[in-house]
């Protein structure tokens, strides 16, 4: 019987309290990097990978149980699944079956002001990444992720991302530390109470 397979998670997948598959790894995907993008499937920006010859990004693995991809494919309903076996360095001693969710490129387009980037699905991600990888991995995040130019939009106020998660202050302070290193377009929710 073939061993279970295992997805790649390189954003909110990484925030281990944003879903509940177990047997989490932390792993490298090599030849890929990120990029915030949106696509006619979603009204607002998020990240998606795209192959990038010599980059490498962060990220977890976690069992898919019993091959069940039914649950993972409704999350990930705007991405295609994509085998990602050869390019996933991990340290399982069994070597299953890897796949990583990427938005084909046909259907890319740079966020606008009208598709932005979520402040709270942004902070769900950094979240994730200084809890599995400390202040290196965020950083390493941040480098190895595309489109930053992208209009950011502050819902944190009433939070649009359905998996949110409350920060703390330091983690707030971090995420909008490193926005404001990398000279971020925040745009204010106009759409609150």
């Amino acid at each position: 019987m073939p061993a279970d397979p295992y997805f790649f998670g390189y954003g909110s997948l990484v925030n281990r309290v944003t879903h509940d598959f177990a047997d989490a790894h932390p792993a490298v995907l090599t030849g890929w990097a990120r990029a915030w993008r949106h696509t006619d499937l979603r009204p607002v920006a998020f990240l998606t990978a795209i192959p990038m010859e010599g980059s490498r990004i962060d990220g977890m693995i976690a069992r898919v149980p019993g091959a069940d991809w039914a649950a993972l494919d409704e999350r990930e309903w705007a991405y295609d699944r994509v085998p990602a076996h050869d390019a996933v360095s991990h340290d399982l001693t069994a070597d299953p079956e890897i796949a990583v969710y990427a938005v084909p490129e046909s259907r890319h387009s740079a966020p606008t002001t009208r598709y932005p980037i979520l402040m709270s699905y942004l902070d769900v991600v950094i979240q994730g990444y200084l809890r599995e990888f400390g202040r290196p991995g965020v950083d390493r995040f941040i480098a190895t992720t595309r489109g930053w130019e992208a209009p950011i939009l502050n819902d944190r106020a009433e939070p649009r991302y359905a998996r949110h998660q409350q920060l703390s202050r330091d983690e707030t302070g971090l995420v909008d530390s490193l926005l404001d290193e990398l000279g971020a377009q925040i745009v204010p929710d106009t759409r609150r109470g």
